[in-house]
This record gives C-alpha cells, structure tokens and sequence, in this order.
C-alpha cells in the first residue's frame, strides 16, 4: 500500500493553499521548518494557524518573508537549492517546479528559460512555498500525487509586469504544456496562481485515483470571499500495490561521457523517475550506452523533448512497466551526531529493512570529522536496540 495524496481543487490552488492543507493533514510545521532550514536563506518564517472560513474548519499558511530588491534567474534559485541541506528528493521536486515555472515564463516573453527574471515566483516567500511543498510531500512519505480538474476564474491580476488577465499568461501556459482539464468557474478573482499551476502540473496526474482516504485537510487561500477559498486534500493509500510508469531507453555510440552525465541530472530535473546508463555492444562490435528512464507518463513528453535534444539519438523505445513497489515510511533516530531519518521498507504490513537517510549521513560525517561508514554503523546499531 503506497501513501496518496489527490488534490480537490474545487477553488483553485496556489502555494501557501497547498501548504497548509499538507498540515491540515499531519505535515508538522516544526519538522518542516527544520527541513527548510537547510536553505541557508535566512529573513523568512512561516506559521500554520487553524482557522474558519464560513462553514468550514482548516488551516492558512502564513509565510513571512522580506521583500527583495533584486529578481533571480533560474540558475539563481538552482543554486539555491542544489546547495541546500535537503534531501535529494526534495531538491528534485523543487528544481522540476521551478523549471516549470521557467518555461512557462520564458514563453510568454519570447526568451530562453535561463533568461527569465523570476519576479513574483523568484521571491523569498514563493521559494519557501515551493520548497515547503517538497519538503511536505517527503516528510508525509506521499508516493503519488493526483489532482482534480481545476477552475481558473477570470478578471485581472496585479503582477510585476502590470495587470494581467486571469489566468496569468504563465499558468495558461503551464496548464497546456501538460494538456490540464479545465472546468467553468464563475469566479471573478485569480483561482490557480503560477505557482499552484507549476504544483499541480509537475507532481500530479490529473485523475481520481482508488485509495483509501485517512485524512480530509483544507488549506485556506489568502482572499477571502463568499465561497471557500479552500484546498481540499485528500490523503490515503491506494488500493494496490502495482504501479504502472512508461520506460524510455536509446543507444548512444557517439557522445561523451560527460554530456551524457548532464543529460541525466536533466532529466531527473524534469520529473524522471529514475536514469541509469548500461554499456553495451551494438553491431560490429560497437561499444556504446543505453540510456535508460522510468517516468510517469504525465512527464513522458517533456522527457523525450529532453533527449532528443539534447543526445544525438534519432530514436528511442517505449514500453510501459508495471512494478511491485514496497510502501515507504520515515522515522528519526537521535545520535550522538544529530537526529538521522532512516527510511523503513514495508511490504505487505511487515518491517523488512531500514536505511539511514543518505543525505544526514553526510552532513552529520561533515560536521563531526568522521567518516559516513561510521555514521551509517551508529544508526544501524541504534536500530537494532529498538
């Protein structure tokens, strides 16, 4: 049984919407202010308060942070996040949204993604909102997020740039990229920012899935109006434990080892699952790479555009897999290095293996002039006497 999170957009979605719905659920602000700690970015904080909102009970995501006085480019917040003490995953999921975001705004004013000026979205409180999603997909151990067809709303929007027209030319672009459905809304006010777009569009497919639900969660948007500007999520687990993704692969003779290493740093950027590289022998005794992926078929367009960009391949092989995937949960073990999360492997309701977080292992080694060998043994052992 893997953790599912499906998002009921029934007014919308934005960053601070989903955050607080992720702790209307469970997310611990304190875990998640740990976690975002790790941006070495400081002037920010972020508060979860409980509150009403007509007739329903849930919580609105407060982020404080100061304003800036420069705009970041994408390679900016790249190397804000890339730096960062956060977990690999986070970072991946962090990095995919905000490439996103990139595109589509690159679109709308004719330039490449490099050259886009982050206004809004590159702001302190908008890299807390989307780092703050990441960090809470991971530390609720969410597999799979899906999400309902989405209302946009009309009118006009205040945005750096001037007044624009409701949707945003960014999340319309954003929304047909990954061919979002849309429905009617009367609304006359924003109800899916950028930032929502860029959520739904690189973590989620776009259908309700079979699941048993656990917990219902609202997180409450920043306008108030007649209607409740509401998130709703619903957390669960599935109801089995097959998981269906498409598999990409190619074979590659005549390019450098190096460039192909970016290539996959790229694609696990864009939303791959999994990359790894194979040596084979093609005809006349050839050596050469098969390069490989797992994705989602949701990120299969944007992955193949990838590549065929950016390898020399005139071709690649599709297939879609179907695996058995162990369900996954996460504690904290307190060393005398600092609190380590270890990774649980669950399969059919038995414990059947543990792994100390890669990412605390390293920054307690590092910190503490000991080899990672021995971090890893602490914990290991500390396991044991549980």
């Amino acid at each position: 049984m893997a953790r599912v999170l499906y998002l009921d957009c029934f007014s919308g979605i934005s960053g601070d919407m989903t955050l607080g719905a992720l702790c209307d659920v469970g997310l611990d602000v304190g875990e998640l202010r740990t976690m975002l700690n790790g941006l070495a970015v400081p002037g920010w904080q972020i508060d979860a308060r409980a509150e009403m909102r007509s007739w329903l009970a849930g919580t609105q995501m407060y982020v404080d942070a100061p304003e800036q006085t420069t705009h970041r480019h994408l390679h900016d917040v790249t190397q804000i996040i890339t730096t960062a003490q956060l977990p690999q995953r986070v970072k991946h999921d962090a990095l995919a949204m905000f490439t996103t975001l990139a595109e589509a705004e690159a679109k709308v004013h004719g330039v490449s993604a490099n050259e886009v000026h982050f206004h809004e979205v590159g702001a302190l409180d908008a890299i807390v909102d989307i780092v703050g999603v990441a960090a809470g997909r991971y530390l609720l151990g969410i597999e799979k997020i899906y999400a309902s067809p989405l209302p946009l709303g009309s009118g006009w929007v205040h945005a750096a740039h001037g007044e624009l027209p409701v949707p945003a030319p960014a999340t319309l672009n954003i929304l047909s990229a990954v061919q979002a459905p849309i429905i009617p809304d009367a609304a006359t006010f924003e109800l899916v920012t950028p930032t929502g777009a860029a959520i739904v569009a690189t973590l989620a497919e776009f259908r309700r899935p079979a699941m048993q639900i656990t917990r219902v969660g609202y997180g409450f948007g920043r306008k108030k109006s007649e209607r409740p500007n509401a998130l709703r999520v619903w957390l669960g687990e599935t109801a089995t434990v097959a998981d269906t993704v498409v598999q990409l692969e190619c074979n590659i003779d005549d390019q450098p080892a190096e460039q192909l290493a970016y290539v996959c740093e790229l694609l696990l950027q864009q939303g791959a699952r999994d990359v790894w590289q194979t040596p084979i022998l093609m005809k006349k005794g050839r050596a050469a790479i098969m390069l490989s992926l797992l994705c989602d078929e949701s990120r299969e367009a944007a992955l193949v555009d990838v590549i065929m960009r950016q390898t020399s391949t005139l071709g690649m092989r599709r297939q879609i897999i179907e695996r058995h995937v162990a369900e996954r949960a996460f504690t904290t073990v307190m060393t005398p290095y600092g609190d380590i999360r270890v990774k649980h492997k669950i399969w059919q309701g038995d414990m059947v293996g543990a792994a100390p977080e890669y990412a605390d292992c390293a920054v307690a080694a590092t910190q503490h002039g000991v080899s990672i060998h021995h971090i890893y043994a602490v914990v290991q052992s500390l396991l044991t006497q549980r």
